[in-house]
């Protein structure tokens, strides 16, 4: 079907960008209400916010390449009609294990999402400079949902229970539903090959297991089985690596990776996803339950960063034509480390200001990244690979975010259980703790549980800074040997590099 207004297309295309994207952040602000209401326990909420992406992550590669076989816009209303489904049962249940399963559902049908989303707009926009453009737009709506995620979130969550937070991307799915086979392109690749079913398996068995075993090590349980878990997902990450090595037509093109540039993209964008999930499940319970804001007004903090981001991509185009790729992606980066720092020194309620200053800061510095790396990555590839290409640069984004919630989240409950002595486990914890107790009491366990999470801030925000710094080294280090035409890299393409 040919498409006469691709701009039009690329607007319903949105909808599914935004909902993935609100879906995580709206999770955010929930959670504190959630867990008491449900009665959740620290790990269980680690496992109930970190669920969703890491069962993206894990599922991603193998929808990109489905979606080349069987058609992009299929897999994109099935998945979207999954994710409705899904999200109605969500918002009703009543067990934490009921919540944990439902999320890693909501993630299979996410993963459809994101590949066909991202690989449709390369359908749409063959000239590289317009779709350079859309790609940048694409990166802006995903980032502008994270903004508007907590805010939506804060809004209903003022007025409703907690449950309304998943019900409010029913709406918009069915719009998509309606629309999408009127507007959106069918595609399928005559060359995309067979399904790889054993790497499927491979990839989903490492991804959980290590994933698993970083948790539970972190959270301080018997340190046994989680490295055990370890050992048995690396060897089948090994596993899964050799076959994709070997297969003509693999789930995961490594073979890319022989491109310095590419390397040094999805480094980034693994490692920059783990930063912002962590600083920002610490910022939005700083906002809670340190400084005593409601879910409403912590959703409008908030917000500057993912806007921040939104602003970042929009105006990366524009940098390109300045600057090199290269330059602009690692001068980000560096800015986003200076934002870092800002976190690590936050400290009382008059730090507010320096709050929302460092997560923009940070959330800004990443546009170029988001927006010129994805371009990057989608012009290494012909058209009938550009789903792959997509589920690639995506895993980076989802699989860093999971490892953010996981690794800098089981950071800052250990930093938190320290500066308590062990006496608290959450900060969610000592709240609800603390309207049981008398007022002397209750005073003072606060006061203590909220100078401990304001410690675990200081050292996110420190690691986070670590972690830009040494990506803006890593990506300049590995620019292009040639030297890159400013103009030109907003948009690459692939004729035009294998030409």
């Amino acid at each position: 079907m040919r498409v006469e207004r691709p701009w039009a297309a690329l607007a319903v295309l949105m909808l599914p960008t935004l909902l993935v994207a609100m879906d995580v952040t709206a999770l955010l602000l929930a959670l504190p209400r959630l867990s008491a209401d449900l009665g959740a326990t620290n790990v269980q909420q680690l496992w109930i916010s970190d669920g969703y992406g890491l069962t993206v992550a894990a599922l991603v590669i193998t929808m990109g390449t489905l979606g080349d076989r069987i058609g992009r816009r299929r897999l994109l209303l099935t998945g979207a009609a999954a994710f409705a489904v899904l999200s109605v049962v969500a918002a009703y249940a009543t067990d934490p294990l009921v919540l944990i399963a439902v999320r890693a559902l909501l993630g299979v049908a996410g993963a459809t999402l994101a590949p066909s989303t991202l690989a449709l707009i390369t359908d749409l926009f063959r000239d590289g400079r317009q779709r350079g453009r859309a790609i940048a737009v694409w990166a802006t709506c995903q980032f502008a949902g994270g903004a508007l995620g907590p805010v939506l979130a804060g809004f209903l969550l003022q007025h409703f229970w907690w449950g309304s937070v998943f019900l409010a991307a029913v709406p918009a799915m069915a719009v998509l539903l309606l629309t999408g086979p009127f507007l959106l392109p069918e595609f399928r690749g005559d060359r995309s090959g067979r399904l790889d079913l054993a790497g499927v398996g491979l990839s989903l068995v490492a991804v959980l297991l290590v994933v698993y075993g970083l948790k539970q090590l972190a959270v301080g349980s018997s340190p046994a089985v989680p490295s055990a878990a370890l050992a048995v997902g690396t060897v089948v990450g090994a596993l899964f690596v050799q076959r994709q090595l070997r297969l003509e037509t693999p789930l995961l093109d490594l073979r890319l990776l022989r491109s310095r540039p590419f390397t040094a993209v999805l480094v980034a964008l693994v490692f920059a996803g783990v930063a912002m999930a962590g600083t920002g499940l610490l910022v939005t319970q700083y906002l809670q339950s340190v400084l005593g804001h409601s879910p409403l007004a912590s959703a409008v903090l908030f917000a500057p960063m993912g806007l921040a981001v939104a602003v970042g991509t929009m105006a990366s185009p524009l940098l390109a034509r300045r600057v090199s790729r290269s330059t602009a992606i690692a001068g980000g980066l560096a800015l986003s480390a200076l934002g870092g720092l800002l976190l690590a020194v936050v400290d009382g309620p008059g730090s507010l200001p320096l709050v929302i200053t460092g997560v923009a800061v940070l959330a800004l510095g990443t546009g170029p990244l988001f927006a010129l790396g994805t371009g990057l990555v989608m012009g290494s590839v012909p058209p009938e690979r550009a789903g792959s290409a997509a589920a690639m640069s995506e895993t980076g984004n989802y699989f860093g975010g999971s490892l953010g919630f996981a690794l800098l989240g089981a950071l800052a409950a250990a930093v938190y259980r320290a500066r308590t002595h062990g006496t608290s486990d959450s900060l969610a914890g000592a709240v609800a703790a603390a309207g049981h107790l008398p007022a002397g009491r209750a005073a003072d366990l606060l006061h203590t549980a909220r100078e401990a999470f304001t410690s675990a801030l200081h050292v996110t925000g420190a690691v986070a800074a670590g972690i830009f710094a040494a990506l803006a080294v890593l990506t300049y280090a590995l620019r292009p040997k040639v030297p890159e035409a400013p103009a030109a890299a907003a948009a690459p393409d692939y004729e035009a590099t294998h030409a």
